[in-house]
Order: structure tokens, then sequence, then C-alpha cells
């Protein structure tokens, strides 16, 4: 029997990093802080309204946007803290979860042969995302060792085929947080120019240390060009659950839906009903800074006892380290050996650069149990 062969879209991609090293965190019974999950639970109150919304019925398909009651909500929220105002029907888009709010967009505005920029080390899917678009990924690096912004080589990269950059703030997987100053400086570079901006906002609610999270929305000149992307599962604790959302302008969110509707159509229904009612409470994202500053704080701390050098984390839930003063081996083979030998998992910088940019850099993940940064930081000691 004859099986055709396939000619891949993508044939730089095989298996992940984080498949990788979760798989031995396994097989070696190691603390893994290396894939970005909490492990432990959500509020309860959360899972009470997912369920009660079943037992209301309401589990058939919900329109193709979302259901009205959780856009609205969304809609709030962005005036409440931003004071930017969209249009709940029109501007709102419900996903199944951030990274498909990521592709969707993508693959509404990029056409074969457009430039799309990406700021190196980035999460893995935006470059995928690009190429199965047909678009020509750009990469500009962050600034080694701090991860800000490097305008200068951002307004470089841009030409008459740039269709869009992609950002991130706080930002997996440094913790580097932007700065106002810092979004203003993209509006300015790209107030000229036709480019479209896609921010992947998915830690807004982790920002430490007083500062605010500078969402696109905020700026005028950006919001006009953003698809703004979030999500539930870093707010609420529910990763598995898979639903976020997309704001952006009523022409490109019209675009989008054409994408969305063929896509995955529609999202979770009693879900997007259990968020709608436990978003009528701010408190769960407003306290959300605080919550894993304390963890963050708890994490930095124990790391002192190591020879590790901390590096500054600003947002999000992670923690990068320099590890030169612990181990000679590049981030791969010290992750490994990590896992291996010590009994942590952690994750290489360099598996956020498409050609492996090794600065002896790794991140953990501190969104966990008290417990299990505890247990990890006893084994780390030993370093």
């Amino acid at each position: 029997m004859h099986t055709p062969s396939l000619q891949t879209k993508l044939p730089s991609v095989g298996t992940t990093i984080f498949t990788v090293m979760s798989t031995l965190a396994a097989e070696k019974n190691a603390v893994n802080l290396g894939q970005g999950f909490p492990d432990f639970n959500c509020d309860p109150l959360l899972v009470d309204g997912v369920s009660d919304a079943m037992k209301q019925g309401l589990n058939q398909y919900p329109p193709m946007t979302g259901v009205p009651v959780l856009r609205a909500a969304i809609a709030a929220k962005i005036t409440a803290l931003y004071g930017r105002d969209y249009n709940a029907a029109s501007e709102i888009t419900i996903t199944a979860g951030a990274t498909q709010g990521i592709i969707t967009a993508i693959l509404a505005v990029v056409h074969a042969g457009d430039e799309v920029i990406v700021l190196e080390p980035c999460y893995d899917s935006y470059v995928p995302n690009i190429e199965l678009a047909g678009g020509v990924p750009v990469r500009v690096p962050l600034t080694p060792g701090t991860f800000r912004p490097d305008f200068d080589k951002i307004a470089a990269a841009i030409t008459p085929q740039t269709r869009a950059i992609l950002i991130n703030s706080p930002h997996n997987p440094s913790g580097t947080v932007w700065t106002a100053a810092d979004m203003l400086r993209l509006q300015e570079i790209l107030a000229p120019t036709d480019v479209l901006l896609i921010s992947d906002e998915v830690y807004e609610h982790m920002v430490f240390d007083g500062q605010q999270h500078q969402s696109a929305a905020r700026f005028p000149g950006l919001a006009a060009r953003a698809f703004i992307v979030s999500s539930f599962g870093k707010t609420y604790h529910v990763t598995g659950w898979k639903v976020g959302y997309v704001a952006a302008p009523v022409a490109f969110s019209t675009e989008f839906r054409k994408v969305h509707q063929f896509n995955v159509f529609t999202v979770n229904t009693p879900v997007q009903y259990g968020l709608a009612s436990y978003m009528a409470d701010p408190r769960p994202y407003l306290d959300l800074p605080s919550f894993y500053q304390r963890k963050r704080d708890l994490f930095r701390e124990g790391l002192q006892r190591t020879k590790f050098k901390l590096l500054p984390s600003e947002g999000s839930y992670f923690q990068c380290v320099e590890i030169s003063k612990v181990s000679n081996l590049g981030e791969t083979e010290f992750c490994k050996w990590l896992t291996s030998e010590i009994g942590v998992a952690a994750i290489p910088l360099s598996a956020f650069y498409a050609n492996g940019f090794d600065q002896r850099v790794v991140r953990f993940c501190f969104a966990k149990k008290d417990e299990t940064l505890h247990a990890a930081l006893d084994r780390l000691a030993r370093l």
C-alpha cells in the first residue's frame, strides 16, 4: 500500500524544548519550573460559575464572536484600566486562547511575502505563524542582558514590505516590562507607516514594584493599528481552559473574524459564561500583581543562596538567571544536567531564538505553590 509523501510547511519545527524538558523532568522526578503554568488551583467560585452555566443548559454553540456578556465585561475592564473604549459587539472577539488569537490575527492580515518584525527572544509560536501565512519573519534582537527594545534596530528593520510588528510585554521569557516611554517611542516610529501592531499582553496583570502595565490600548496611535491579545488562562490560573480575547478596531476585527469563523468558529460556551460572571468582581485581577510579586520575592530570596546571577523580573511569572558562575555548559546542556543531577527543570533562553543564541541564561517559572518553590530552592541550594 502506497502512502504519499508530504512536503512539510514547517521544516524547521520539531519537538519543542518544553516537551523535552518536561519529559526529562517526569523521568527524573524533578521539580518542573520549566513550563509556564501554575501547579495550584483556580478560585472555586470560577469553577462554580462554569458549573452553574452547564446546569442552566448553556451548552450549545455561542455566537461566533463570543457571548455578549463576556465581551461587554472585557470592554468595561479595558476602559477602566487603560482608558480606551472598545465596542463590545464589533471590536472584541473571544478566542481559543491567546495562541489562537495571535495566529488568527497574522492569518487575517499577512499576505505572501509580507515582512513581520519579531523581537527575539520571543514566544515560540510567532515565527511558525508568520511562515504559515506565507510571510517573512524579520528578527530584531532585544538588547542582550537587559532584554529592552532597541528602537534604532526596530526602525532600521522597517521596509516597504513590513506588514506588522509583534511585541510582548510583560515579556516571556525575560520578565522585562515595557515603559510608557517605550510605547511612545514605538508609536513615534510607526506613525508615518502603515505597519500593524500585534500586542501580546497575556501577562498584563503581572507587573511588579508599583509599575503599571502599558497596554497598547493606552496609546491612541498604537491602539488605532493594533490587535491586542490577552488570556484568561494566565490571569485566572486556568491555562488548560484555553480562552482568551482580541481587541481591535472594527475594520481589523472584521477581517479577524473572517479567519476566526473558519479556524475554530467559536469557544466553549459554559466557560465563557463562567468567566463573565467571575469578572463582575475585579479584585482577582487587581490583586494579581501582589500575589505573584510575593512568589517572585520568595523565589529570588532563595536563589540568593546559589551562584546564579539574578536578572530583573519586572513582570510575568518568570525569573531568568545567568549561569556562568555555576557551569561551563551551554544553556541546553545545563538545563538537562540541572534536571538530571539537581532535580529542577528550567528552560534555556536559546530556545527562544531562531539561531539558538546562547548567552548563558536560563528561565525558571515561579507560578507554583510555595511548597513547590521551597522544594526547588532546597535542591538549587546545592549550587
